[in-house]
């Protein structure tokens, strides 16, 4: 733990986390990050008083940022050195948002070609809280289907395809979880959507995929399969079309197969590559 004096004084000079002396600081999460940013590869270990002449944060309000990281595992505390490091729990969120990123490039070509050759939209989400968020989507451009299919585009977890493919990928104790926190928000409407949310993961178990042919919406077709990640959250890959075209023949035959052999090599492929 060996660092000089005028290295630890000095000020955290990153673009994202800069505070002036003076500065208000409204949100807590803000200080939070702002510590976290105060620490470097080449400066593991700050005390209270470093920490606030880095961060520009008072010393009371430093004590009282670090005990909460402490208890939520982002910081290490030597006692007997009065001093902090961060965790290796920190290095998850850079690796989630790394899989994020490495994800969404292995998956847009496939995506594109895909949409392409069966006239459709393709989407790639994951989950945040109890929706669904799209990262990336294409377009076929024979597609027939005005469908407002976007980037940050929400879709609530349990009322299409999607939802019901992350929540089969998700361990039991998770899904039951988000699923009892759905039901205290929706409580009229829930056992419906219960019950078809179920029917929608009983399918994933048995063919990869699931679907919902004019029930999200009366023109339209949904099919959807999770993409698992070894260490990460579960993604999902989705296809849109006319309900017309998306015969149950067709998604049987052709539609399903295929989108599950997308999701089935982009889970290998990342698999490879993250090991």
């Amino acid at each position: 733990m060996t660092t000089s004096r005028a290295d630890i004084n000095a000020p955290v000079e990153r673009p994202h986390a800069l505070l002036k002396r003076g500065l208000a600081v409204v949100s807590p999460v803000e200080r939070a990050l702002v510590l976290l940013s105060a620490f470097s590869p080449q400066e593991r270990w700050f005390g209270n008083g470093q920490l606030a002449l880095r961060t520009g944060l008072p010393p009371s309000t430093v004590a009282r940022i670090a005990q909460s990281l402490v208890h939520l595992g982002y910081l290490i505390r030597d006692s007997v050195e009065r001093k902090y490091r961060l965790s290796p729990a920190v290095l998850g969120l850079g690796y989630a948002a790394i899989a994020h990123s490495a994800l969404q490039s292995l998956a847009g070509e496939r995506m594109a070609a895909f949409a392409h050759q069966q006239r459709v939209h393709v989407g790639l989400a994951m989950r945040d809280r109890l929706d669904l968020v799209v990262l990336e989507c294409r377009r076929g451009l024979e597609s027939r289907v005005a469908l407002p299919l976007h980037v940050g585009m929400r879709v609530g977890i349990v009322q299409s395809p999607m939802g019901w493919s992350l929540l089969a990928a998700l361990p039991e104790l998770e899904r039951s979880y988000l699923l009892e926190n759905v039901q205290r928000h929706m409580t009229r409407d829930w056992a419906p959507l219960r019950r078809r949310l179920l029917e929608g993961i009983a399918q994933i178990g048995e063919k990869g995929y699931c679907t919902a042919i004019g029930e999200w919406e009366p023109e339209l077709g949904v099919i959807a399969a999770p993409v698992r990640l070894e260490g990460n959250a579960p993604f999902v890959l989705t296809c849109i079309g006319g309900s017309q075209a998306m015969s149950r023949a067709r998604v049987e035959r052709e539609l399903g197969p295929s989108l599950l052999v997308m999701a089935q090599e982009l889970q290998s492929e990342f698999n490879t590559i993250g090991t």
